[in-house]
């Protein structure tokens, strides 16, 4: 008798079931990647909206005007995709002003970030010269 030849290999349903684990993780991992592309956009928006929001913040102290009412307007063109809207109010304590800067997409007008704070008017009169001179004050004068 002579012996049949072996029969190794892998069966057809094999295959289709190594076939079908491999698509089912490519898939998996094809949403992971483009989930993590999409939350690190969103998180890079968010932050450039907030800079944007603190950088209007920081424009409005360094004029002391502190005009009541709504205003809006946009980043020039380093910032097309964002625009702003302010609101300045009173408060109940003499020379404050609650003020709220929100940063929206100007595609949509849909808010991005919203930041709030409370800024003080100077006193009439008062300027960081006039305190850096005052009698017994050791600053440099310019």
């Amino acid at each position: 008798m002579t012996p049949l030849p072996s029969q190794a290999g892998f069966s057809l349903i094999e295959v289709i079931v190594a076939i079908l684990i491999l698509g089912v993780a490519l898939v998996t991992l094809t949403e992971g990647v483009t989930s993590a592309l999409t939350s690190s956009k969103t998180s890079e928006l968010q932050t450039t909206a907030a800079m944007l929001a603190s950088g209007q913040i920081e424009t409005l102290r360094a004029t002391g005007d502190y005009p009541d009412g709504e205003t809006e307007g946009d980043f020039g063109d380093e910032f097309p995709q964002y625009r702003w809207a302010q609101t300045i109010g009173d408060t109940d304590v003499s020379g404050l002003h609650d003020v709220d800067v929100a940063v929206q997409d100007s595609r949509t007008g849909k808010d991005i970030y919203d930041l709030k704070t409370l800024l003080f008017e100077l006193p009439q009169g008062s300027n960081s010269v006039n305190r850096a001179r005052r009698p017994g004050h050791r600053g440099r004068e310019r």
